[in-house]
C-alpha cells in the first residue's frame, strides 16, 4: 500500500511525536504519564489541529478499535485528493470509553471531524505497522522534473523498507555516522 503525500510525512511525524513521549532523559517509560499530561492540555492543543495534527494526534493513542472500517481508512490513505471523514468512519471505528469526551471536545471545532479521522487513520498506521512503507507516487510537470536533474543529490539512493529492518544495514549506517562525527571532531561511541 503507497500513502498519499498527506499521510506518508505524517506518519513519521505522528510516530516521532510517540517516540518523544515515550522515555524520559533517564530511559524510563513514561508514555502513560505523558499521554495523560497532553489530554489535559487538550483545549489548549487543539489550536494546533490544522498546522501541526500529529502533535494533536497523539491525544488519541491507543483510543480506537478497528471494526470494518479498513477499507474506508485504506481509501484515505492511498487514494490522492481523499479528504479523511469522520462521518465516514464513526459507524465503522470504535472509540474507547475514556477518549469520547476528547472527541466531543475536538468535534466542537471548525476542523474538528476532519482533524478525528486524522487521528484515526493515524492510529490505524500505528497499529499496523506494514502498511504503507513508501508514499504514493506524485505526477510532477516538467519543470519539477528539470529541477530534480539539476540537484545535487542525484547519486543519492533512497532507503527502501528492507533497509529499515536489516539488522547489517543499521550496523552499516550506524558505523558511517560514528565516522563522520569523529570526522567533525566528536569522541566515538562505544
Amino acid at each position: 500500500m503507497r500513502l498519499t503525500s498527506f499521510f506518508h510525512p505524517l506518519r513519521s511525524a505522528y510516530q516521532a511525536e510517540l517516540d518523544d513521549l515515550t522515555s524520559d532523559s533517564e530511559g524510563k517509560d513514561v508514555l502513560r504519564k505523558r499521554l495523560a499530561d497532553k489530554r489535559k492540555e487538550l483545549d489548549f492543543l487543539v489550536q494546533m489541529i490544522e498546522l501541526s495534527p500529529e502533535m494533536v494526534a497523539v491525544v488519541f493513542h491507543r483510543a480506537f478499535r478497528f471494526g470494518s472500517a479498513a477499507s474506508t481508512l485504506e481509501r484515505f490513505l492511498t487514494e490522492e485528493g481523499t479528504q479523511p471523514d469522520w462521518t465516514e468512519l464513526a459507524s465503522a471505528v470504535t472509540l474507547e470509553t475514556w477518549a469520547q469526551p476528547l472527541a466531543q471536545r475536538v468535534l466542537q471545532e471548525p476542523q474538528g471531524a476532519w482533524f478525528l479521522a486524522v487521528a484515526a487513520c493515524l492510529e490505524y498506521l500505528q497499529q499496523h505497522p506494514r502498511l504503507g512503507l513508501a508514499p504514493a507516487a506524485v505526477e510532477e510537470d516538467d519543470d519539477n522534473a528539470e529541477d530534480r536533474e539539476d540537484s545535487d543529490d542525484d547519486n543519492a539512493q533512497p532507503l527502501s523498507a528492507d533497509d529499515a529492518t536489516d539488522p547489517q544495514d543499521e550496523r552499516s549506517r550506524d558505523e558511517a555516522s560514528d565516522d563522520w562525527l569523529s570526522g567533525q571532531g566528536f569522541d566515538r561511541k562505544d
